[in-house]
């Protein structure tokens, strides 16, 4: 088995927080691919990455519609996505201690959205973000990630990570710490990605306490999902009842009689073999006699 067919059959088989890794990986190389062949030719391939990556402003956005979605599988550099997908196997493997597949994915998306509405909200409402507006883009896996951690931090606050120089701290301090971390940026340069981790926050804080009021908010992106998997995906067969036939169960008298019937038939098959000869017989008879000899 070559590399391809092995990375390929470890995607198939894995779960939904294995996939979320392979595809973000996945879009990152290619991302970088292109703009490798574009730089060859003397092309920048920035032009092309940022129709992937969500824009402030409010016009590009609606000329780039997809971008709220592609944006969240989007990473500028190595460093990025290397931090950002350990933090989501490690954030994902707790999540799934609690919850299923399903939720992992539809809250990825969900933080991502939040996410991505509050940057462009915070960037078309207050003042400070004007003179950068026309120009800035967002990408990156963070605020979904986000609110993975704060949806983990709430449903387990007092487990304990292992942190390298820090040892073992509880979640619910890991969660007040990124919150903070995000808040105090707003004006940093990376603002942009620190309220996207803010939105993202609060889709996880929002995600936990609908659910323990009974309404799971992934169940509507799940169903979505399914629609589309359903779409493209192998086509059930389906076996139509036959209308004309007789589904009532046949008592043993009746069985024993039909048996009966069948055998007598069977007896002047084998007569008329016997008298005959074998080609003697009609297509309906040869048919019978090897059904027959196929039930023995």
């Amino acid at each position: 088995m070559n590399l391809f067919e092995n990375i390929k059959l470890t995607f198939k088989q894995g779960n939904s927080l294995t996939k979320l890794i392979y595809i973000n990986a996945t879009v990152f190389l290619l991302v970088k691919l292109v703009a490798i062949l574009l730089q060859l030719f003397t092309i920048s391939g920035d032009f092309w990455a940022s129709y992937l990556a969500i824009p402030a402003d409010l016009t590009t956005l609606l000329h780039r519609a997809w971008t709220p979605l592609t944006y969240m599988f989007m990473h500028e550099g190595l460093m990025h996505i290397l931090f950002n997908m350990v933090s989501l196997f490690w954030f994902g493997k707790i999540f799934l201690m609690y919850f299923s597949e399903k939720q992992l994915v539809g809250l990825y998306l969900f933080g991502g959205f939040f996410g991505a509405a509050f940057y462009v909200l915070a960037y078309n409402l207050f003042p400070y973000f004007a003179p950068v507006l026309q120009q800035s883009l967002l990408l990156g896996a963070s605020g979904s990630i986000m609110a993975i951690i704060l949806a983990t931090a709430f449903q387990s606050p007092n487990m304990e990570l292992q942190l390298m120089f820090l040892g073992r701290i509880k979640l619910k301090y890991i969660a007040v710490f990124v919150v903070l971390s995000s808040f105090f940026g707003v004006t940093s340069n990376n603002a942009g990605g620190e309220i996207a981790h803010l939105g993202g926050a609060l889709a996880g804080y929002l995600f936990i306490v609908s659910l323990r009021q009974g309404r799971d908010l992934t169940k509507g992106l799940n169903r979505i999902l399914d629609s589309i998997f359903n779409l493209f995906g192998p086509r059930k067969l389906r076996v139509k009842p036959n209308p004309h036939r007789n589904t009532s169960r046949m008592s043993d008298a009746d069985f024993n009689a039909n048996k009966a019937r069948k055998m007598a038939d069977i007896d002047k098959i084998l007569d008329k073999i016997k008298t005959s000869g074998y080609e003697s017989l009609s297509g309906e008879e040869k048919k019978r006699l090897f059904e027959q000899g196929n039930k023995k």
